[in-house]
């Protein structure tokens, strides 16, 4: 198969026309004065190139590297934020002199820390008791006992607040029942004792 094609003529060339003897050109003010290869022709490399450099998801080489980078962290936890956490509240981590927020840290000392109940609890009949009520209604009313059944549900939020040094940050922690308020507020009041 080293043998020309033997349907090919060499009347018509691929390509823009051109003059014999020149190479194609860029076009004017891209070549600074010296005439370039234009589209699709090979061309040189330049020289930031065909320098190696860090490969995608390295440290750059130029300067010491932040600690732990490429690592996930702590969200909200600044590098330097020394200590174990005291306590938590949703998004709000109390340290043993800083309080850290997603906003930012702020100083313990002098913190006000405020919680609001907007959860409610509501009491209803379940669906089981009406049925089981309106089946054993026959026996001799004893159905009616079924009624008495009570169901609680409590839905809502616990909302925390701290202010210090001049910044506020609130978050929200799910009420799961209705004894949260009162596990939230013990919390609050460990934070308010360690403040002073």
């Amino acid at each position: 198969m080293s043998d020309p094609n033997p349907y090919a003529d060499d009347s018509y060339k691929w390509g823009p026309p051109q003059q014999p003897g020149n190479p194609p050109t860029v076009a004017d003010g891209q070549g600074q004065g010296q005439s370039a290869p234009a589209y699709g022709y090979p061309q040189q490399l330049p020289d930031s190139a065909a320098r190696p450099g860090p490969g995608y998801g390295y440290p750059p080489e130029q300067g010491p590297a932040m600690p732990g980078y490429g690592y996930p962290q702590q969200p909200g936890m600044p590098p330097g934020a020394g200590g174990a956490p005291m306590l938590t509240f949703g998004d709000i981590t109390v340290m043993n002199d800083q309080i850290v927020t997603p906003a930012g840290t702020m100083p313990l000392k002098g913190a006000v820390w405020t919680a609001t109940d907007l959860s409610r609890t509501e009491e209803r009949i379940p669906t089981v008791a009406i049925v089981l009520a309106i089946v054993f209604a026959l026996l001799c009313l004893v159905g009616l006992l079924f009624l008495l059944m009570k169901e609680k549900k409590t839905t809502g939020f616990i909302q925390v607040s701290v202010t210090s040094g001049g910044r506020h940050h609130s978050t929200m922690i799910p009420a799961l029942g209705p004894e949260t308020f009162q596990m939230v507020m013990a919390q609050i009041n460990t934070a308010r004792s360690m403040s002073i």
